[in-house]
């Protein structure tokens, strides 16, 4: 009988893949040739009580699959609303190499994408954040900017539970940052802002927003719901993971092109922009907008095993 493959959980996961390990891991990805266009959408099964996501992706090196529960009725148990777990797979013999945390995962990846959107897109001296969420996304995108943007030194946070934004803002201030409380025309100081809530309208008047600001939006990936409205679309340059993508799961996209606000010709992809292929130009702010994909999950994942085995 074959041995089972190891188990990564979210504490080896946290140890194995620094923030920056990750974000060279989503970049290292791309460059090799990966085409978001490709992949399979994310399959969604109706079960009992929410759903079963599938993630599935594959490069020459590896194969994997996110395998994903959505729960609404776990917050009366007690229990986490989102569960899952990732297989990874040899991707010539497809031998199972290792079965990790699939929410660490999602949690240490999501930031990682936007980290690398943001290292391209962000002054090279930004130094000062606003972050809309207090979550887990909320903090690891702050990591994700720490990593990217060393030159970070404020951090400005909005949310609508105060005891929350406290504990947040202590948090930051106990690694060294300053930061402070905040509300969304705060937006008007910041070099990059990070929107990881579970908003449906946009959280902030774009036309506050200076002209050499960064945006990254991750909270929503359904056709009718945005963190960010539309003006910024029409004034900004707009990046996403995948044209496909972007127009079939982000709102802030999908909605702007119904309306007429927003040619989806100019829309950029991640990958050329890491491939240096996106031309940045002063005086307009910059739009990176996720909705999360599989191959995300292959490449850190791939990060985590390959780390794990050279430890032996």
């Amino acid at each position: 009988m074959s041995e089972a493959p190891p188990y990564i959980d979210a504490d080896a996961i946290a140890r194995l893949v620094p923030m920056s390990t990750a974000v060279d891991a989503v970049e290292a990805v791309l460059k090799a040739g990966l085409d978001p266009e490709a992949e399979s959408p994310r399959g969604v099964v109706g079960v009992p009580g929410g759903q079963l996501l599938l993630m599935p992706s594959s490069t020459t090196s590896y194969t994997g699959v996110k395998i994903a529960t959505v729960t609404p009725g776990n917050a009366a148990r007690d229990l986490p609303r989102i569960q899952g777990v990732y297989l990874l797979l040899d991707g010539t013999t497809h031998t199972p190499l290792a079965l990790l945390d699939g929410i660490a995962l999602t949690s240490l990846r999501t930031p990682a994408v936007s980290g690398a959107a943001i290292r391209h897109l962000a002054i090279p001296d930004a130094h000062r954040l606003l972050v809309f969420g207090t979550g887990p996304q909320a903090w690891g995108h702050v990591e994700a900017v720490r990593a990217v943007r060393p030159t970070l030194a404020h951090v400005d946070v909005v949310a609508r539970n105060p005891e929350r934004v406290a504990a947040f803002v202590d948090r930051c201030r106990d690694t060294g940052l300053s930061a402070a409380p905040a509300t969304a025309a705060d937006v008007a100081r910041a070099d990059i802002v990070c929107c990881c809530t579970t908003a449906r309208e946009p959280l902030f008047d774009s036309a506050l927003l200076p002209a050499h600001a960064t945006v990254a939006a991750v909270g929503s990936h359904e056709p009718d719901a945005r963190e960010v409205d539309e003006e910024l679309l029409r004034r900004g340059l707009v990046v996403a993971e995948s044209h496909e993508v972007a127009l079939r799961e982000c709102g802030d996209i999908a909605l702007a092109v119904a309306a007429g606000a927003f040619d989806p010709e100019r829309l950029r992809t991640l990958g050329e922009l890491v491939r240096g292929e996106v031309e940045i130009t002063e005086g307009r702010p910059r739009l990176f907008k996720s909705a999360g994909m599989a191959w995300e999950d292959l490449g850190v994942g791939a990060a985590a095993y390959e780390r794990w085995s050279s430890l032996g």
